[in-house]
């Protein structure tokens, strides 16, 4: 399966279950998944990663400073 057919099937099914869409769920097949995506974004299961290792000013502090501040 190509590319292009990957992304036909997926538009055309349910992110979490895969079954056919229905329109009045769109992009979901029902309520219930509909439900469960809106809690998954409430609780916080998606999330970008970020990454704080930067200083504000864009660089790291230097090792002998992390070490006295410990």
């Amino acid at each position: 399966m190509n590319e292009l057919d990957r992304k036909t099937v997926r538009a055309g099914s349910c992110p979490l279950c895969g079954k056919p869409v229905d329109q009045a769920f769109k992009p979901f097949c029902s309520k219930r998944c509909a439900d469960i995506d809106l809690n998954r974004w409430l609780s916080g299961v998606y999330a970008v990663p970020a990454k704080e290792d930067d200083d504000e000013d864009g660089e790291r502090p230097p090792e002998s400073d992390a070490d006295e501040r410990s």
